[in-house]
């Protein structure tokens, strides 16, 4: 029985590719460097703003990233001005939390997204009750794949890793859950294709909310052979 879920944000609860697209073509713009594609973006997003501006530049031909602070600068206060851009959950991400919520269960975010940006959005999308806890990439605290964020949250909400669910989009999600002991799912509707997220070897890859919530409602081992496995 899990006593806890865990959650990525981009990707996993949220579709935020086309705010983070439009914050880094805003901030290509504003330093004279050409813009990455959506599909560019897609591919960079997940390890934190710092890995998304590095990669953006050398996308546009920066190799030495001799516009790396003044970059970084500028996405960091574009994006938080258009953080919640055209953003909005994905489909059955708000009836499966209530579903959770109702059962008891605590709730929390963790995200490589400045951790600002990051309750900001949350509490736009799904209201400030939604989560018991959310928590964005902060100074001195190890960013994913690291996993004593993870580990913390679990902590607090009094959850051992067996008795916790982590969720999320991505190769670094996988490899965060793994690192953390906790069974992790990786969702297909978000930033990484298929063939990723099977190389990466979770416990499950769902194509549903409704998948996760059968993990939830009859507990691991009989939902192994319900949900799509790698």
């Amino acid at each position: 029985m899990y006593k806890a879920c865990v959650f990525d944000l981009d990707g996993t609860l949220t579709d935020t590719l086309e705010s983070l697209n439009y914050s880094v073509g805003l901030t290509m713009r504003e330093i004279g460097l050409p813009p990455i594609t959506e599909e560019q973006c897609r591919e960079f997003v997940g390890n934190g703003a710092k890995v998304l501006i590095e990669k953006a530049l050398r996308a546009a031909g920066d190799d030495g990233l001799t516009h790396f602070d003044e970059a970084l600068a500028a996405y960091l206060r574009i994006f938080d001005e258009n953080c919640t851009y055209h953003v909005a959950p994905y489909k059955g991400i708000p009836q499966m939390l209530a579903e959770m919520k109702e059962a008891g269960m605590k709730l929390g975010v963790l995200s490589n997204k400045p951790d600002r940006q990051a309750v900001h959005v949350v509490e736009e999308i799904f209201g400030k009750d939604t989560f018991d806890l959310v928590q964005g990439q902060k100074e001195g605290v190890p960013r994913k794949p690291d996993p004593s964020a993870l580990l913390s949250i679990g902590e607090q909400f009094g959850a051992e890793p067996e008795e916790t669910l982590y969720v999320g989009d991505s190769e670094v999600d996988a490899a965060t859950g793994k690192a953390a002991h906790m069974d992790t799912i990786l969702v297909s509707w978000g930033f990484r294709d298929r063939e990723v997220l099977e190389a990466a070897k979770p416990l499950k890859i769902a194509d549903t909310t409704e998948e996760i919530l059968e993990i939830v409602r009859n507990g691991r081992e009989k939902c192994l052979s319900t949900v799509k496995s790698v």
